[in-house]
């Protein structure tokens, strides 16, 4: 699968659309990309316009819920920035929520955090260097009534990325976790009024400033919101 290439490599999971697509366009100006998704289609069509505007991509079609697989994909690349993204959600009272949507939602926000990181980071821990982003959410400090799995998945993101940080900086490896606030994007609700929300590539600067820091520097967290909410 690995593309070979002098060029730093990126791993981006939720890559096929929103604020995943606009990371792997961004870094792959500076990076060799490995696009992760589940919707083939899309991943090609971001491998050609990264391609197109010079630069290298890998689409690679998984269920990052799915470990063994995950492992099995991800054996021998080797990642020098890891943008976990993929996330999904279910916006509804505990009374509306079904097991299945529950469960989706912890293994895509949540558990699959593990599976990724967990088979890149053995790579970067033994080069010394590396830097993983979490997308996370503001959700993750605050609450909201109908995000009773939600809001408790990314406040589980927060507690992750903070431990993370705090095992892994000695031995070279930063951890960032970056939180928007309501973004336009096919998460939204089709019938809200969107036009007063922060955008993918708002969320996306975010992610590119938290990963061109200095090595001697580390932004462990970054919150981005709309600088003028919706008004009611």
């Amino acid at each position: 699968m690995a593309t070979i290439t002098d060029k730093n490599t990126a791993v981006v999971t939720g890559a096929s659309r929103g604020i995943g697509r606009a990371v792997a366009l961004r870094l792959g100006a500076t990076h060799h990309v490995v696009a992760v998704a589940r919707s083939r289609p899309q991943l090609e069509t971001l491998a050609s316009e990264i391609r197109s505007g010079g630069g290298s991509c890998d689409a690679v079609e998984i269920d990052v819920t799915d470990a063994k697989a995950v492992a099995r994909t991800l054996a021998g690349v080797r990642a020098d920035v890891l943008v976990n993204n993929a996330g999904v959600g279910y916006m509804k009272p505990l009374l509306e929520l079904s097991s299945d949507e529950w469960h989706t939602m912890v293994d895509v926000n949540f558990n699959a955090l593990f599976h990724v990181t967990r088979a890149v980071l053995p790579g970067m821990v033994e080069r010394g260097r590396g830097h993983i982003v979490m997308v996370g959410s503001i959700a993750g400090r605050s609450a909201f009534a109908g995000g009773s799995c939600y809001a408790a998945t990314k406040h589980a993101v927060m507690g992750f990325s903070e431990s993370l940080m705090l095992e892994v900086r000695d031995q070279g490896v930063k951890v960032s976790v970056v939180n928007p606030g309501s973004v336009a994007t096919t998460f939204s609700r089709r019938d809200r009024d969107t036009s007063w929300m922060i955008t993918a590539d708002d969320v996306a600067d975010a992610v590119i400033h938290a990963i061109d820091t200095p090595p001697r520097v580390l932004v462990h967290r970054i919150e981005v919101r709309a600088a003028i909410p919706k008004k009611g």
